[in-house]
């Protein structure tokens, strides 16, 4: 299976259904409106919260989810991509936007710089291996009218790879918007673009199990070298491989909005004055000392997702109990509690012993956690998430070697 194929995400039956509907396009034999497919195929969308649509994912361990969030597929968009930005209007703007998808947050990108700037360039550079479902975002309705305009790159680009062959998008892109689209692999993108070249990148992909490859550590490194010193990446995800791999690479993090989850998602930016709000106190604190922070590792930029996921798993194996805590009932997060659950406390303590901690009030454990005194929601240049997981690791690393210095 080639890794377009393994790679896409939308429900099998509307990737046959779109196929077959723009191979009959190109062979003029398709009477059928792009309207009427939407019409048709109705059921295969799904309509959120907001009046706008979203596709189903085929079926990943036996569930099947949508690709949006149903709270309201571009209202998403405008929250987690474009609300934590800090873009400055008075100089052109330019956007990376990975797992492009349907369009929305691209089409969330124009809305947002047509209200704040009349005068000056933006440039988007939409990345999205499936043309099946860059045409999924020709057939739903525009939730906003500038998703028109996305519409029309996507048609543009579709007709040049001779995936689609009707001009049907009315609208014009206005001179001062220029979107490019790779149809490609992410990776291989990245690698060919310029140094500091954006000043935001949107990583949207469906999930870090299936796309880990899109979480990895090196994909990270080279956000470091196009990206703006000012600039910021937005990702939905609370996942701690995916900021213990932000760090790693350089950047510092900081809690992305709450829209339509229980967890907030993860901005970075090499600028930590860039980030407003801190990461939950416990999400630091397993990302600094859990194997559960061990980063996803695509050495190459070209290895396949179950490499990836298979080699993560055999490095969290080796690290726990040597160099991180084991992660097991969520050992780290008691540091410095005392526990009433005597069961619970005998598991807990086992796993700290074996890094040379007595006991969750121990020296050593409030020698690990004492950074965390000074936490606060709000952070700032000198007090952050980042800096914070940074002194954790490496007082953890003194406490395993038995020459930390409590005092």
């Amino acid at each position: 299976m080639s890794y377009e194929n393994s790679a896409r995400i939308i429900n099998d039956d509307i990737f046959d259904l779109v196929n077959e509907y723009f191979d009959m396009e190109r062979s003029s034999q398709n009477n059928e409106s792009r309207v009427d497919f939407f019409n048709t195929y109705r059921d295969y969308f799904v309509l959120t919260d907001d009046g706008s649509y979203s596709i189903n994912s085929k079926e990943i361990n036996h569930k099947v989810e949508t690709l949006h969030t149903s709270t309201g597929a571009i209202s998403e968009s405008f929250e987690k991509f474009i609300r934590p930005m800090k873009f400055n209007y008075s100089k052109d703007i330019a956007i990376l936007d990975i797992c492009a998808g349907l369009g929305y947050n691209t089409s969330a990108a124009i809305a947002d710089f047509i209200k704040n700037s009349s005068d000056l360039d933006l440039q988007i550079d939409m990345v999205e291996i499936s043309k099946a479902t860059l045409a999924c975002g020709l057939l739903v309705p525009s939730p906003i009218p500038e998703h028109d305009i996305t519409k029309k790159a996507i048609e543009d680009e579709l007709i040049k790879q001779d995936y689609a062959s009707s001009s049907l998008e009315e609208c014009e892109i206005p001179k001062n918007i220029d979107i490019n689209v790779f149809i490609e692999d992410a990776r291989q993108t990245v690698q060919n673009l310029a140094d500091s070249t954006y000043d935001a990148i949107f990583l949207d992909p469906f999930s870090q199990n299936m796309a880990p490859e899109l979480f990895s550590l090196e994909f990270f490194r080279e956000f470091k070298r196009i990206i703006k010193d000012d600039g910021i990446v937005a990702t939905y995800t609370s996942s701690a491989p995916v900021r213990a791999a932000f760090i790693e690479a350089g950047f510092n993090i900081g809690l992305g909005p709450i829209f339509g989850r229980k967890q907030g998602g993860t901005l970075a930016s090499p600028k930590p004055e860039m980030l407003d709000y801190s990461l939950p106190k416990n999400d630091e604190i397993r990302i600094a000392l859990s194997d559960v922070g061990i980063p996803f590792r695509d050495p190459g930029l070209n290895n396949p997702s179950e490499f990836i996921l298979n080699e993560r798993t055999e490095e969290r194996h080796l690290a726990r109990h040597n160099t991180k805590i084991s992660s097991a009932v969520k050992t780290p997060i008691f540091l410095g509690d005392e526990m009433d659950d005597e069961k619970l406390k005998r598991r807990v303590e086992r796993n700290l012993a074996k890094m040379n901690i007595p006991s969750t009030t121990s020296d050593e454990a409030l020698y690990i956690i004492e950074c965390e005194k000074k936490y606060s929601e709000k952070q700032d240049e000198k007090n952050n998430s980042t800096i914070r997981i940074l002194d954790m690791k490496n007082r953890l690393k003194k406490v395993k070697k038995g020459n930390y210095d409590s005092t």
